[in-house]
């Protein structure tokens, strides 16, 4: 097996780049992106992205904006968000997904706590020329075929750290405790998203009425119990491609019908087929 991988589907202008070197970050190209549109979802890792070309309309939780060339979105953990074009105007854009983990431990390197979890950006977008030239000189390294695995990890710590400094908390903000009946929700769709899941079930798994659970799931998560958890299929999907396997193994493994099933879902909440993100 190769260990860079670089998927390429001229046709829709994707391009989707992976170094099982560096585990901790992917970068995904577009280049035409007029049929580029995503249904709301959310991530377990976080996500910075470039506008390169023309307008789109960015969402992030209930904040709606018109960003064009020269905007950088910050998508934190968990972000309910959604990105796409308008009416029929062409726009570009790169994005880099990066491991929660991983960047954590930066942030905790700039700045110590006793605590070494993520700590969210407290900005969902910048117009900074640096930032958006550092996170397009660091796309196109990560990219290189010729670039040295050492450049290109130097190159993530430096722009990472860079942003932490320029873009992140510089303190610890206190975080309001969730409803815990409303975590065990979550913790109860993650657990058995690969089976069907009745609401009945969730709400007797948490002791909430189905009311209630609707309406105060959506308002902490930002997605209905049910989004929820076809966003944990599509994750779960995301991360069975990366390694190569089979679309239609991967499709009933995560709960879908069929690889029908799992082909139109993961095109409303990735803008892309299983196939073009697989490479």
């Amino acid at each position: 097996m190769a260990l860079a991988t670089v998927a390429s589907k001229p046709a829709s202008g994707h391009t989707f780049w992976r170094d099982e070197r560096l585990p901790f970050i992917e970068v995904r190209c577009v280049e035409d992106g007029r049929k580029v549109c995503y249904a709301r979802h959310a991530h377990d890792f976080f996500s910075i992205g470039a506008i390169t070309v023309g307008q789109s309309i960015y969402i992030n939780g209930t904040a709606r904006e018109r960003t064009s060339a020269g905007t950088v979105v910050l998508i934190n953990p968990e972000d309910v968000h959604a990105c796409n074009p308008i009416d029929d105007q062409p726009w570009s854009y790169i994005m880099l997904y990066v491991d929660t983990h991983w960047l954590a431990q930066i942030q905790h390197r700039l700045a110590p706590t006793h605590r070494q979890a993520f700590r969210p950006f407290p900005v969902r977008l910048t117009t900074r020329p640096d930032v958006y030239a550092g996170l397009n000189r660091l796309s196109t390294i990560l990219m290189d075929e010729q670039a040295d695995t050492l450049v290109k990890a130097s190159a993530a710590q430096g722009f990472f750290s860079d942003i932490q400094l320029k873009l992140g908390e510089t303190h610890v903000t206190p975080v309001e405790t969730p409803n815990p009946k409303l975590t065990r929700a979550a913790d109860y769709i993650r657990a058995n998203f690969m089976r069907s899941l009745k609401l009945e079930e969730i709400c007797a798994a948490t002791d909430l009425s189905a009311s209630y659970l609707i309406r105060a799931f959506k308002e902490r998560y930002g997605m209905t119990p049910h989004a929820y958890l076809v966003n944990c299929r599509i994750e779960y999907s995301r991360a069975q491609l990366k390694r190569g396997r089979a679309i239609a193994d991967v499709a009933l493994e995560a709960g879908f019908a069929d690889q029908a099933h799992l082909q139109r879902v993961f095109r409303q909440f990735t803008a892309a087929t299983p196939r073009q993100y697989r490479g």
